[in-house]
């Protein structure tokens, strides 16, 4: 993994509550990777960040360079498959798949990197910080089964709830409750508006939970939490998936775009490839998603108008 990983109607983006569908064969734009096309299409991920990246790009591939774009939702492994295939045209976060990268970075050469997103991306266990602030030890993995107790819900079977988000996020959560000893059960929200609600209604009520979760991600502005340490992560320790006792790593999210994109596609490939904001911006958009209930489009058209000096540095 590792999140490092650890994310469609025609010009417009739908903010996801689900998962992306793993079937593009209905999904997938006709116009994909056509050379000489004035059309590109964006795969996106199903949570908030991902989104806020593919709004903005698809508002300056309208607005600036005058493309149509199409927006394709998928889960973040079968993403790799459609683009190799050219069925999408770019994919704008990666948290990390070696697998992937390997066999069509590396074997087939299908696809490419387009560079840094600018985002660096960390996935983790925490807490509230009004929990930790009243109960230190629970920062340190090897406390966690004193508290399981409190972390328990109807769904967790008389063990201490690790809430997850999306099943389709690759996580090393159950090898790790296993490896680790932990008198804990994996629950899965379902997707990360549904992990979104269910944290958020824990802190209205100022009860205990333990998450999943990832930063950059706007949520943690309004509700601040406490990372728990995990045995330090070392390159290689994750690399079976069953024997994993290891935190995970910190990631600089990648654009990856199809080989064949990236040579004939023009202006368009040469925005995305040069597309790269920082945490602030992306967390500036998708608050106004999420939080403000503004379209994509919407929020996107507001940051365009206010970080010119950002955006027109990766006009081609």
């Amino acid at each position: 993994m590792s999140r490092r990983r650890i994310t469609a109607a025609v010009a417009v983006l739908v903010l996801a509550t689900g998962c992306g569908a793993a079937d593009m064969t209905e999904q997938a734009s006709p116009f994909a990777n056509a050379r000489g096309a004035r059309t590109v299409t964006l795969s996106v991920q199903s949570w908030v960040g991902a989104q806020a990246n593919v709004a903005v790009a698809q508002y300056l591939l309208e607005h600036e360079l005058g493309y149509r774009v199409d927006t394709v939702q998928v889960d973040e492994v079968p993403a790799w498959d459609a683009l190799s295939q050219g069925r999408v045209d770019a994919i704008l976060e990666d948290w990390g798949h070696p697998e992937q990268e390997q066999r069509y970075v590396e074997d087939k050469k299908t696809i490419v990197n387009g560079g840094d997103l600018g985002v660096t991306g960390h996935i983790g266990w925490f807490v509230p910080t009004y929990f930790a602030e009243r109960h230190p030890d629970v920062t340190d993995w090897k406390n966690l089964n004193k508290y399981a107790d409190r972390f328990r819900t109807p769904e967790s079977g008389g063990k201490g709830q690790l809430m997850d988000g999306s099943p389709s996020y690759v996580t090393n959560d159950k090898a790790l409750v296993k490896n680790l000893e932990l008198d804990y059960r994996v629950v899965f929200a379902g997707s990360e508006a549904a992990q979104i609600t269910q944290i958020k209604q824990f802190a209205k009520e100022k009860k205990p939970f333990l998450t999943y979760w990832y930063t950059p991600q706007w949520l943690s502005a309004k509700v601040p939490m406490t990372e728990v340490k995990l045995p330090a992560y070392e390159e290689g320790c994750d690399a079976d998936p069953a024997k994993v006792a290891c935190a995970y790593p910190v990631t600089p999210l990648q654009k990856y775009l199809n080989a064949d994109f990236a040579e004939h596609g023009g202006e368009a490939a040469e925005l995305l490839k040069n597309f790269e904001w920082t945490t602030e911006d992306q967390n500036e958009v998708s608050l106004m998603i999420a939080e403000q209930k503004l379209s994509p489009r919407e929020a996107a058209g507001k940051w365009v108008d206010s970080h010119p000096s950002t955006w027109q540095k990766w006009l081609p």
